[in-house]
């Protein structure tokens, strides 16, 4: 049996949906956050010294894991036969493995920057930093905005883990900022439409973050969690 650690509100939301995509069982173990940082529950979790999540623990391999990415491998690999991945044969495989390592490569860090950044106190808006970090944002939107517009899914005509690992940075990630419109990436709203509306998505939300209201459309909220004392503030729940 696997278990999955999940932090409310959380990059870990992409293990859970993982789990429901490929019908796998699993034991799934929720932890709320205290009100920002991860809980002590976290932290006691036998080889999870720093409160990491997602954190695994396949009990029949006497392994734990964290990292989104490398949990989204090591499943897939071992227990997805064959499932949400493009193998080497397929045209679209060089796509699927530039989208699905562009998540955590690029596209988490331009969100987790720009997150940064706006905390910045009495920061001019014409200072360089802004500047940088709100061009490395666009950029990275535009990017995947263009390739939506003539693909259903980042890999192609197939969901896969690329877009499992690309969600959370373009939707619950803006609870925390940056507080971006998406006025101008109409091909990035439909898609994460497609993706909310999927059965394995919306399990996998009444499970692990059955509260929480879905960042699905154009606009995200005008306070960050990390300035209105985390998970003790409303606008995030339904």
């Amino acid at each position: 049996m696997i278990t999955v650690h999940h932090l409310g509100i959380s990059q870990s939301e992409r293990i859970v949906w993982l789990f429901e995509e490929l019908g796998i069982e699993y034991k799934l173990v929720n932890h709320t956050r205290a009100p920002m940082m991860a809980p002590d529950s976290l932290k006691s979790v036998p080889g999870n010294k720093t409160g990491k999540s997602p954190f695994i623990e396949d009990s029949d391999a006497g392994i734990t894991l964290s990292e989104s990415a490398a949990i989204c491998d090591y499943i897939t690999r071992k227990y997805g036969n064959g499932k949400l991945v493009l193998e080497p044969s397929s045209p679209d495989f060089s796509h699927f493995m530039y989208w699905f390592h562009y998540a955590n490569g690029s596209f988490q860090p331009a969100f987790s920057l720009s997150m940064i950044v706006n905390l910045i106190p009495d920061l001019p808006e014409d200072s360089m930093v802004k500047h940088l970090s709100q061009n490395r944002l666009n950029a990275a939107l535009k990017l995947m905005n263009d390739r939506l517009e003539t693909n259903k899914w980042l890999a192609g005509d197939q969901f896969t883990i690329a877009d499992i690992m690309s969600v959370y940075s373009a939707t619950t990630q803006r609870y925390w900022g940056p507080a971006v419109s998406y006025k101008e990436y109409p091909n990035i709203t439909r898609w994460l439409k497609d993706c909310a509306a999927r059965p394995g998505y919306q399990r996998a939300r009444e499970k692990g973050d059955p509260e929480m209201k879905d960042l699905i459309d154009e606009d995200a909220p005008e306070t960050s969690l990390l300035v209105t004392d985390g998970v003790n503030a409303g606008h995030w729940k339904k």
